[in-house]
């Protein structure tokens, strides 16, 4: 019996999917869609995966086979997040033909301004008689392609680590067709006065611009073309440029020879750098971030930044920070992540190291960061973080990848408990407004000379707050707020406390309150909290 039932109850399944499955192949189809730029092929090409260049003239062919005639529009897709409120793509460009059954060709072609990326080529198939359509190209990130990809080939360049000791060798790792190549490393030095600097990053070159025949024109491959000089302790970067007008950067970091050769660390948010990088490693036409997908939980930490190389809000979390460094000449030993994670112990850092800053998004920590950055404080060291959501997610290394694990406050470990406040919401900056000082007597020493008392407002911030939680330290004092920016009681906090041990920390409280350093005021401010607290 049991078995004539279930023979029974699949046949009653397959009778009840019949007319789905009847509707699905009345739909028109392509056969033998494939992909192509024309010519050779890069390294990774394949069926659905091309690879131009729109400064030569560079196109996709869509080829294919149609079984019927048909409307077919095809569509370049620029892919998005896959985040609730926010859409799947943005169409940068459309074409629509009427077609008979048959064979036929669709080609883009990218022009100069097209940035360097992947781009879904998204099909829609409609019947010309019956109306019923069928869509190629709409799968989504982590999920099987189902429609052609472009990739607009730039100029990807990469190191294999975020930090260089003086006289190390770099491994850089170059995705690029043109022939010869133009090789120049640059300091961020924060002036676009000299004749000589790289305007593009506002950077002052410190070697020799290197002329490079490049024999891996095909696909990507390593090239070892320089050390990392006997230079201070920054933010470099390397430059590739072609003869075409191609360009592409590769930040990186020079860490101090040895812990303390300055007493002040700035510690660069590496790893939320490679957090928020879109780049499409494996050409489905996503990028490969967990902001595009949840269920992508791991990243590559050795992937060339899109936007020609710039990590994403470059500019607002770290640039006008380390500019206003060099252009005060404030001398600081410059850490990554990576190196924050291969410090020994808080005790080493606290004997390096009398202040610690963060001027950019430090959302992602390791277990042994945590540790050594809490241990640091509770030996009196003093810190600064001057963005917002810092200590958020925990983080682990498998080798070249990140992982993404579990929030530290559901961990036990709330992050109000090390910077004094915590993230408490975000609306990608549809709200933003000023500060209001409401405590300066708190912390005197930081209003000194801005202007500011009580009652005053200054900025306009917002896009991610943070505020103080029942986990902050005792005598955690909020020095100014933005009143009720994301709902009632929901208010950004700059918030300072002291402890016993002497440690002193000050959290800014919004994500972008340091790419507000042309104010002033707010440059007063910094300039105030850097030279009483690395005392």
């Amino acid at each position: 019996m049991g078995l004539r039932r279930r023979e029974f109850l699949g046949a009653a399944l397959m009778a009840l999917l019949a007319p789905a499955r009847a509707a699905w192949a009345a739909r028109p189809a392509l056969r033998d869609l494939r992909v192509s730029n024309g010519a050779a092929p890069y390294g990774g090409d394949g069926r659905l995966l091309t690879t131009v260049t729109p400064r030569r003239g560079g196109r996709a062919l869509v080829r294919f086979r149609i079984d019927r005639a048909a409307v077919v529009v095809m569509e370049a897709v620029r892919t998005d997040t896959l985040r609730p409120g926010r859409p799947r793509g943005a169409v940068l460009w459309r074409t629509k033909r009427r077609l008979a059954a048959g064979s036929h060709e669709l080609a883009w072609r990218p022009g100069p301004e097209v940035q360097p990326r992947t781009y879904v080529l998204r099909l829609t198939v409609t019947d010309s008689r019956t109306g019923r359509r069928r869509v190629y190209g709409n799968h989504g990130p982590r999920g099987p392609v189902t429609g052609p990809v472009a990739r607009v080939q730039g100029v990807g360049v990469a190191l294999t680590k975020p930090s260089y000791a003086p006289g190390e060798p770099t491994d850089l790792v170059v995705a690029c067709d043109a022939r010869r190549l133009r090789v120049q490393v640059f300091h961020y030095g924060g002036s676009a006065a000299s004749a000589s600097s790289d305007l593009a990053t506002n950077g002052v070159p410190v070697t020799p611009a290197v002329e490079v025949q490049w024999r891996q024109a095909d696909e990507p491959a390593r090239l070892r073309l320089f050390r990392a000089g006997q230079w201070a302790s920054g933010l470099y970067f390397v430059r590739i440029a072609t003869d075409d007008g191609r360009v592409g950067y590769a930040p990186f970091i020079v860490r101090p020879p040895r812990l303390g050769a300055r007493r002040v660390a700035v510690v660069l948010s590496t790893n939320t750098w490679q957090a928020y990088n879109f780049h499409d490693a494996d050409g489905d036409g996503w990028g490969d971030s967990w902001y595009v997908s949840e269920s992508n939980r791991s990243i590559d930490l050795r992937r060339p930044y899109l936007d020609f190389g710039v990590p994403f809000r470059f500019k607002d979390w770290d640039l006008a920070f380390i500019a206003w460094l060099n252009r005060t000449g404030k001398g600081a030993d410059f850490l990554s992540d990576d190196d924050l994670e291969a410090v020994r112990t808080g005790d080493a850092l606290r004997r390096a190291y009398d202040l610690v800053v963060f001027p950019g998004h430090e959302e992602y920590v390791t277990a042994r960061a945590y540790d050594v950055v809490r241990r640091y404080r509770d030996l009196g060291g003093n810190l600064i973080f001057l963005a917002a959501n810092n200590f958020f997610w925990r983080v682990r290394r498998d080798g070249p990848r990140l992982l993404k694990d579990r929030l530290w406050r559901n961990l036990g470990r709330p992050e109000a408990g090390l910077v004094g406040v915590q993230y408490i919401g975000s609306d990608q900056g549809q709200r933003q407004g000023p500060y209001l000082v409401t405590d300066p007597a708190a912390a005197l020493w930081l209003f000194a000379g801005t202007g500011l008392g009580a009652g005053s407002t200054f900025g306009r911030y917002g896009i991610e707050i943070d505020a103080r939680a029942p986990s902050s330290p005792r005598g955690t004092q909020v020095l100014a707020r933005v009143p009720d920016l994301m709902g009632p009681g929901r208010s950004a906090e700059l918030t300072y406390y002291e402890t016993s041990a002497g440690a002193r920390v000050l959290a800014a409280g919004a994500i972008n309150f340091v790419a507000s350093m042309t104010d002033p005021r707010v440059e007063r401010l910094v300039e105030n909290a850097w030279n009483e607290l690395s005392r």
